[in-house]
C-alpha cells in the first residue's frame, strides 16, 4: 500500500530541510494519490526535474520511485519550468516540490 501524497510530501520536505537543503511546496495536488514532481535547483544556472518512475520500473512494495525527466544530468531552470507547465496542462492534480541545494542532492529513490 502506498503512502498518501500529502503525507509523503510533508515528510520529504522535512527531510530536505533536516539535511540542510531549502525545500518548499510550490503546488498542492490531490491529497491521496496526486503524482509528485520535484524540481532541484543547484542555484548555479542548472536544475533537474524528477517525476514518478514508469509503473513497469517502479518498486512493487508501494514505495515512491522517481526518474529524471530529461536525458542530460542538468538542464536550464527555464527548461524545467517549461516541462512543469506542460505537465500541469496534462495533470492538474500534480504536486510540485522545489529543492534548492548547491550540492545537487535530491534525497529521492531513483530509477537510473
Amino acid at each position: 500500500m502506498r503512502v498518501r501524497s500529502d503525507f509523503w510530501a510533508s515528510a520529504y520536505l522535512r527531510r530536505c530541510t533536516h539535511e540542510g537543503a531549502s525545500a518548499v511546496l510550490r503546488r498542492r495536488g490531490a491529497a491521496e494519490a496526486g503524482a509528485i514532481f520535484v524540481k532541484l535547483d543547484r542555484l548555479d544556472g542548472t536544475a533537474a526535474l524528477y517525476g514518478p518512475a514508469p509503473q513497469s520500473e517502479a518498486d512493487q512494495s508501494g514505495a515512491r520511485v522517481f526518474a529524471r525527466l530529461h536525458d542530460a544530468p542538468w538542464i536550464d531552470p527555464a527548461e524545467a519550468e517549461t516541462r512543469i507547465a506542460r505537465q500541469l496542462r496534462f495533470d492538474p492534480d500534480m504536486w510540485l516540490l522545489e529543492i534548492e541545494d548547491r550540492l545537487g542532492r535530491h534525497f529521492l529513490d531513483l530509477i537510473e
